[in-house]
């Protein structure tokens, strides 16, 4: 479903500020696969999104979205069957815009393309009423305000509709709750597994959290230097402990996992 094929990336190349962000990195995922992602900041994890996502194109390697080579497909165009979520709520939505008008825009980028004569429909806007009411947050008796009112929770509820109105190919999720509440964090994250699973999305999550990198999806990766180290999945993940992960990451690095915020979720 999705194939990278030794894909690197290195930032400002020959000068002093030269930074490999990856490196001959190769991984597979199986259409309907949930993989959760850990690593300490600047092991790549968000520079494989933005690869994936189509933010800058690769130096070297290959990126297949069902054995489509899409190495070299423009960002706009890989939005349409890319889903993507940011820590900050208020990077998903716009926030002059109401809140009909931003699922109409996402409906209709991921639908139409780039028709200039897509219009939404009555039946339309009852979808949209109808996802909105499953939110559970009395949105869909807002649809005409501006959703620079929405709280952060609400916003990014929004944003994960939003991005999964059509079905997209894989859903991209990086850090999506760690900007929001305990309360409202655990009330999208549900939101997400319940979306993810109903429509059967192909879909990685970054996370900080090593208790929800376990327990969530069914792959796990740790990454760290721009590279995949450690990929468990099935019954081996089934009998992890977030104590045998550490370990395994010791073992596959030769060094403890330093993050403070993934070492405090632990604790």
């Amino acid at each position: 479903m999705l194939d990278i094929k030794s894909i690197s990336k290195t930032f400002n190349p020959g000068t002093i500020n030269a930074k490999t962000a990856v490196s001959g990195l190769s991984l597979h995922l199986d259409r309907g696969d949930f993989v959760t992602i850990i690593g300490s900041n600047g092991a790549g994890k968000s520079t494989l999104f933005n690869a994936i996502a189509g933010v800058f194109y690769v130096d070297e390697g290959n990126i297949l979205l069902d054995g489509k080579d899409i190495t070299f497909v423009p960002e706009h165009k890989r939005s349409r069957y890319i889903g993507r979520l940011f820590q900050d709520p208020m990077g998903g939505t716009a926030p002059g815009m109401t809140i009909e008008e931003n699922l109409a825009l996402s409906y209709l980028r991921a639908s139409k393309g780039s028709n200039p004569f897509s219009r939404i429909t009555k039946k339309d806007k009852e979808t949209f009423r109808e996802k909105l009411r499953l939110l559970d947050m009395g949105l869909e008796d807002r649809m005409t305000q501006p959703v620079g009112l929405l709280s952060g929770g609400q916003r990014q509820a929004l944003t994960l509709l939003m991005a999964t109105m059509v079905t997209p190919k894989i859903l991209l999720l990086d850090e999506h709750t760690a900007a929001l509440d305990p309360g409202t964090a655990e009330k999208v994250l549900r939101l997400t597994k319940e979306i993810v699973e109903k429509d059967q999305i192909t879909c990685m999550m970054i996370t900080h959290n090593m208790h929800q990198a376990l327990e969530l999806g069914n792959r796990t990766f740790l990454m760290e230097n721009g590279n995949v180290v450690l990929d468990v999945k099935g019954e081996e993940r089934a009998h992890l402990t977030v104590d045998d992960l550490l370990r395994r990451f010791r073992e596959g690095t030769g060094h403890d996992l330093d993050n403070d915020r993934i070492l405090l979720s632990h604790s």
